[in-house]
C-alpha cells in the first residue's frame, strides 16, 4: 500500500490512514486517519495535503545534501551547547539554500491549485512539518518543528515548505533526537498543508482526553483561548480552561464541572500579507468565556471518540471558524506523559519547613527540584546553562529545549497549565512553576533554591535547600481490608492526585476550604450586594467575582466546581460533603464578614453547624450551599455524593434542617440522597438512637467531640495537652456510638483527626468494628499497612 502511495508527489488526506506514518508522517497520518474514518461521526476535519517522506528524500537526492549533512554532523558535539548551535545553523542554511525538483514544485502548485478552487483564490493554508517519529506514544516531537500560518499563494507556500523541511535540523529537534537516540540522518519530514480555520475571526485552543497534570483519566481538559491558538503555547495569556466529567456526561448529564476565566488580554489575528498579528482583546470579551458550553460539549464528545477510536489518551487541537461558527480538529496526536507510566506505583513528597515561600505561581507536575538559580533573559545565552541548575527565565520557547532538559527546575515568570515551558516539564519530568511574577527579579543568580510542586497547583519556591523525602508504594502490594478507608479532602485541586489512593471514597469533603479560598467572600455579602453601602467592600468583591453580574451565582457556581471536582475523581465511590462548619469568627474574616458576624466570646461553642443554617438571618446563604449540591446532583450527575450536617445539637434541630433541605431542593431519600449527621457533641452520644431514627448515619468528629467530653477549648493553647482522643471518656463514647450504629445497621464512620495522628486509635476503631475510617492522603497507605499488619499478628496467633 506504502509503495503504490509513494509513486504520488503528494497524498490528500482522504487517501492516508494512520498505517501511513513512514509515507507521511504522525500527524499528517493522524489527520488523514480521522478525516476518513471519524468525519462520518460528526467530527470535522479541515482538508490538506501531504508532501510525502518520500519527496523528502528526494528533494536531499538531488540537491547532494545527504554527504554534505553527514559531513556536518561527523563534528557535532551533542554535549556542548555550542556545537549544536553551530551545527544546526550550518545544516538549515544547506537546505534552505536547496531547489525543488521541478515536478515535485508542479505537484506542490497543482495541489494547492485544486483548494483554491475548493476554497477561493489564495486561500489561506497552515503549513506543519509530519515527523515519523513525531506524535507516536514514546517520542513525542510535538512543538519541535515550524508551522507557518496563514499562507497565501504559491510562491510563499513553496517558501514555507522549503523552511518546514529546514526545521528537521533546528537546534531544539537536533537536541531532542539526542536525548530519544534518533539518527539524525536516518529521520525523514513529511508536510502537511490544510486549509486554515478562520479561527482569528473566533476562538481555538488544545484539549486533553485526561487531567494533564495527575493522569486522572475521568475527565477532558479543553483550554481555550481568542483568536490563532498559537497565542497559548508561548504562555502570553492564560487561557480559559474547563473539565468535562466523561462518565457522567456519557449518561447525559452536562458535566462541565469547572470552567475557570482566563486572562485573555491578547490574540493573535491573520495579517494582511500573511502570517499572523498581535492586537488586544476588547475588554468586554476578556470577560466572557471564549466558548458555549454547547461547544464545551461538542469538543468533549468529539475528544471522547477520537480517544476511543485510537484506543489511547489523545492531545487534540481544536479551532472554530468564525465565519461559518463550525469547529473543527485540526490535530491529534497521543499523550505522552501519563500514559506511559504503566507501574502501579504512589510517591508521596514530605517538606516540611516554616519558611515562607519568597515566590509562588502555578505548580507543573508533583514533585520538588533543588539547585542553583540560573536567570536567562533570552535564549541566546542558554549556552551559559549548567546541569543540574534551576531555569529562570520570563518564558520559554521549543529552542530552548537544550537547557530545559538538563534542569532540576524549571521558574518562569509568566505562562499558564498549557504554555510550552508546562507542556516540556511534564515531558520530561522535572517540577516547574509557571506565572511566577517578577521571578527574575526576586531570585538571586547562584543562589540555592527548592522549587514544591507537591502542593496541587499551589506552586512554592523557598531560598535554601529544604529538607524532603519521597515515600514510593507499590500500590499492587497494599493489601484489601474489611473497614473502608476513605479520606479527608478539603482542597478540590488535590482531588485527582489523591484519587490514585487505595481508598474507598470520601469520608469528609470539607467546603471550607472552597469559601476561603476560592470564594473568599461572606456568602450573605453575594446575597446581599446591591443593598451594601460599604463602597470598599463592594469595590472589593467586584474585583473577585468581576465576570459575575449576578453574585449569588458566583457563590454557586464556584461552590459546585469545588465539590464536583472532589466528587468526580472519586466516582462513583461514596463522597460525604459536609455543610460549612465555619466558626463566626472564620466567616468574619471572609470580605464583607464584618458586616454579618457579631463578636463571640468562644465560636467553638457558638453560632455555628445547624442553629445557623435555621437562623433567619444565614438561611439565604444555606439556600445557596443547597443550590451548590443539587447543581452537583441534577447538572453534573455527581450522585454519589452524599451530604453531612455538622454540630447539631438536638434532634429537633435535626428535623428542622432535613425540613429546610426539602424546601431548598434536597431531599433525603430522593435519588437515593443520604443525609449523615456528625456525632461531635455529647447530646449526639446520648441521643444516638434519636438522631439515627432522622438520619441515615453518623460520622464521628474526634476533635470536637474531644473537646466538649473534656470540657476544654482546642483553640486554648495552654490547655491543649488534655485534648488527647485516647482519653478513656472519649473512647468509651465512640465505642457506644459505634455500638448502637451497627446493631441499626446504619453507616458509622469517623472522620476526625485522631486515627491519622494516632495510629493505635485506628486499631481500636477497627476492632470495635466501625464501617469506615477516614484519613488525611498522607496517612491513609501508613495506616493501611497498619492495621493489616495486627491483623496478620491476631491470626497468626
Amino acid at each position: 500500500m506504502i509503495k503504490e502511495k509513494s509513486e504520488k508527489n503528494i497524498l490528500w488526506l482522504n487517501e492516508t490512514s494512520i498505517e501511513d506514518i513512514p509515507l507521511v508522517g504522525g500527524k499528517n497520518a493522524s489527520l488523514g486517519e480521522m478525516y476518513n474514518q471519524l468525519s462520518k461521526k460528526g467530527i470535522n476535519v479541515p482538508d490538506g495535503f501531504a508532501f510525502t517522506t518520500a519527496d523528502y528524500w528526494y528533494f536531499l537526492k538531488e540537491n547532494k545534501l545527504k554527504k554534505k549533512l553527514k559531513e556536518i554532523f561527523v563534528k557535532f558535539n551533542s554535549k556542548s551547547i555550542k556545537s549544536l548551535q553551530e551545527t544546526g545553523k550550518k545544516a538549515r542554511e544547506i537546505v534552505l539554500e536547496g531547489e525543488f525538483p521541478e515536478d515535485l514544485k508542479k505537484g506542490i502548485i497543482k495541489a494547492y491549485q485544486k483548494l483554491e478552487k475548493e476554497y477561493g483564490k489564495n486561500c489561506q493554508v497552515a503549513v506543519r512539518s509530519s515527523g515519523t517519529a513525531e506524535d507516536a506514544p514514546r517520542d513525542s516531537f510535538a512543538g519541535q518543528f515550524e508551522t507557518y500560518l496563514n499562507v497565501k499563494g504559491e510562491k510563499r507556500l513553496l517558501g514555507a515548505v522549503k523552511k518546514c523541511l529546514a526545521s528537521s535540523f533546528s537546534n531544539r529537534v537536533i537536541a531532542y533526537r539526542e536525548e530519544k537516540k534518533i539518527s539524525h540522518l536516518e529521520f525523514a519530514l513529511s508536510i502537511g498543508v490544510q486549509k486554515m480555520v478562520r479561527s482569528d475571526l473566533a476562538s481555538s485552543g488544545v484539549m486533553f482526553t485526561l487531567d494533564t497534570e495527575t493522569g486522572f483519566p475521568d475527565v477532558v481538559l479543553i483550554s481555550s483561548i481568542f483568536g490563532v491558538g498559537e497565542m497559548i503555547v508561548q504562555g502570553k495569556i492564560t487561557p480559559d480552561e474547563f473539565y468535562v466529567h466523561k462518565p457522567t456526561f456519557k449518561k447525559g448529564y452536562k458535566s462541565i464541572i469547572l470552567k475557570n476565566l482566563g486572562r485573555k488580554t491578547k490574540k493573535y489575528i491573520f495579517a494582511k500579507a500573511g502570517g499572523l498579528k498581535e492586537v488586544q482583546v476588547a475588554e468586554k470579551d476578556q470577560l466572557r468565556f471564549s466558548l458555549t458550553d454547547e461547544e464545551i460539549l461538542t469538543l468533549a464528545q468529539w475528544a471522547m471518540t477520537i480517544e476511543e477510536h485510537y484506543g489511547k489518551a489523545q492531545d487534540i487541537e481544536w479551532a472554530k471558524d468564525g465565519k461559518t461558527g463550525k469547529l473543527f480538529i485540526v490535530q491529534s496526536r497521543p499523550e505522552t506523559v501519563h500514559t506511559q507510566k504503566k507501574e502501579s506505583f504512589y510517591e508521596e513528597y514530605e517538606i516540611k519547613t516554616g519558611k515562607l515561600p519568597v515566590l509562588t505561581g502555578t505548580a507543573i507536575g508533583d514533585k520538588i527540584g533543588q539547585g542553583k538559580v540560573r536567570i536567562i533573559p533570552d535564549v541566546s545565552k542558554i549556552s551559559q546553562f549548567q546541569k543540574g541548575e534551576v531555569l529562570v527565565t520570563r518564558m520559554t520557547d521549543p529552542d530552548w529545549l537544550p537547557a530545559m532538559r538538563i534542569a532540576s527546575a524549571i521558574v518562569t515568570g509568566e505562562g499558564g497549565k498549557t504554555c510550552h515551558s508546562a507542556i516540556v516539564a511534564r515531558e520530561i519530568g522535572i517540577p516547574a512553576i509557571v506565572g511566577a511574577k517578577n521571578a527574575t527579579k526576586v531570585l538571586k543568580m547562584g543562589e540555592m533554591v527548592t522549587v514544591d510542586c507537591t502542593q496541587g497547583l499551589n506552586g512554592k519556591i523557598f531560598r535554601g535547600r529544604v529538607p524532603f523525602k519521597v515515600n514510593r508504594y507499590n500500590l499492587k502490594k497494599i493489601p484489601e481490608l474489611k473497614t473502608k478507608i476513605m479520606v479527608n479532602i478539603g482542597a478540590p485541586e488535590i482531588a485527582f492526585k489523591t484519587s490514585f489512593l487505595p481508598t474507598d471514597g470520601v469520608g469528609l469533603a470539607r467546603v471550607e476550604f472552597i469559601l476561603a479560598e476560592k470564594i473568599r467572600v461572606h456568602p450573605l455579602a453575594l446575597y446581599h450586594y446591591k443593598k451594601l453601602k460599604d463602597r470598599k467592600i463592594k469595590k472589593e468583591i467586584e474585583k473577585l467575582t468581576i465576570e459575575h453580574k449576578d453574585k449569588r451565582e458566583y457563590f454557586i457556581k464556584e461552590l459546585a466546581e469545588g465539590i464536583a471536582q472532589i466528587a468526580s475523581a472519586f466516582y462513583p465511590k461514596e463522597v460525604i460533603v459536609r455543610f460549612s462548619d465555619f466558626k463566626s469568627n472564620e466567616y468574619k474574616n471572609l470580605v464583607g464578614g464584618k458586616l454579618f458576624e457579631k463578636e463571640e466570646e468562644n465560636p467553638m461553642l457558638g453560632f455555628r453547624g445547624a442553629c445557623r443554617y435555621l437562623d433567619k438571618e444565614f438561611r439565604p446563604a444555606f439556600e445557596m450551599e443547597c443550590q451548590a449540591i443539587k447543581r452537583c446532583l441534577e447538572v453534573f450527575g455527581l450522585k454519589n455524593i452524599s451530604v453531612m450536617i455538622p454540630f447539631c445539637r438536638t434532634v429537633e434541630e435535626g428535623k428542622q434542617v432535613l425540613d429546610l433541605m426539602k424546601k431548598f431542593g434536597l431531599e433525603k431519600g430522593k435519588d437515593s440522597l443520604k443525609v449523615y449527621v456528625m456525632c461531635e457533641i455529647p447530646s449526639n452520644v446520648i441521643m444516638t438512637d434519636k438522631f439515627l431514627e432522622i438520619f441515615d448515619g453518623m460520622s464521628i468528629g474526634s476533635n470536637d467531640l474531644t473537646q466538649l467530653v473534656l470540657g476544654i477549648d482546642r483553640d486554648n493553647a495552654k490547655i491543649a495537652y488534655i485534648g488527647d482522643e485516647q482519653n478513656e471518656a472519649v473512647k468509651e463514647m465512640i465505642k457506644r456510638v459505634i455500638d448502637i450504629c451497627r446493631k441499626r445497621k446504619k453507616y458509622v464512620g469517623i472522620c476526625g483527626q485522631a486515627p491519622s495522628d494516632y495510629p493505635e486509635f485506628a486499631k481500636l476503631l477497627v476492632k470495635q468494628g466501625i464501617e469506615s475510617i477516614s484519613l488525611n492522603p498522607d496517612t491513609v497507605i501508613k495506616t493501611i499497612l497498619l492495621i493489616a499488619k495486627r491483623k496478620k499478628k491476631k491470626h497468626n496467633v
